[in-house]
């Protein structure tokens, strides 16, 4: 168990396992979609608000859910299905239809090995919005939305108005880093989707997520020197430190 008394609030990792945790309880398969379209500034994204006792209850999110048996095709491609669940769970959370044939799978994230007593594994997919129309949400599980910009939704987490998951974070700062919807999407699209399997540590009272990258991740040890692909969930902030990926 973590002796961390002052972890981020936003640190969804629950108790702290070492290498030899099992997984007992599989990760719920589930997708995600960020959806894309010009802004004032640049590229923006939309955002809905969690209900506080819904899963990452109170937490700003992309929309998306856990992939029913219904999203599988016949031939039983996974990958399918969770382009498939990206679809249903945009059109049941904000009522707007989308076009998976415009989705770029860029990100698979996997949570520790029973870190959490629900743990989710997700693609992750961006797409732009072809058409601008309106978003509705039902005022229950989704109490409200916005299309923000990536780095004023950074901002906005570091002053602590709104909560954030780490992979919806580190997605948000991989949106940052470019100035329009065509620059994103040529970025994912360049590269193969990146895996994020995530192990988490602690040092100095800090827990710290780390990936394949980090020179400390396979043996779980964020003191290595070297490379780091990894994200300090300090009490005041998160601090994201990716010597070894490009983003």
């Amino acid at each position: 168990m973590s002796s961390t008394s002052n972890r981020h609030r936003n640190d969804i990792y629950g108790d702290l396992k070492g290498p030899d945790a099992s997984e007992t309880v599989p990760a719920i398969p589930a997708a995600t979609v960020l959806l894309l379209k010009e802004g004032s500034n640049g590229a923006d994204v939309l955002m809905l608000h969690k209900n506080s006792k819904m899963a990452f209850g109170g937490m700003w999110v992309f929309p998306g859910g856990k992939i029913d048996q219904a999203d599988f095709p016949e031939n039983g491609d996974t990958n399918k299905a969770a382009a498939n669940a990206a679809v249903r769970e945009a059109k049941e959370e904000a009522d707007i239809d989308i076009d998976q044939n415009d989705f770029v799978w860029f990100a698979h994230w996997s949570p520790p090995p029973a870190g959490q007593a629900k743990r989710f594994a997700t693609w992750f997919f961006a797409a732009p919005v072809l058409v601008d129309g309106p978003i509705s949400v039902d005022g229950g599980e989704i109490r409200d939305f916005e299309w923000i910009n990536p780095a004023a939704a950074l901002e906005k987490h570091a002053v602590g108005d709104i909560d954030l998951a780490p992979p919806t974070w580190v997605s948000l700062y991989h949106l940052a880093r470019y100035e329009s919807i065509d620059r994103i999407l040529e970025h994912f699209n360049s590269e193969e989707p990146r895996v994020y399997e995530t192990r988490v540590v602690e040092q100095e009272g800090i827990r710290i997520a780390m990936w394949k990258e980090d020179a400390g991740y396979g043996v779980w040890d964020a003191g290595i020197e070297g490379p780091r692909h990894r994200l300090l969930m300090k009490p005041g902030g998160f601090v994201f430190e990716h010597s070894a990926v490009e983003y």
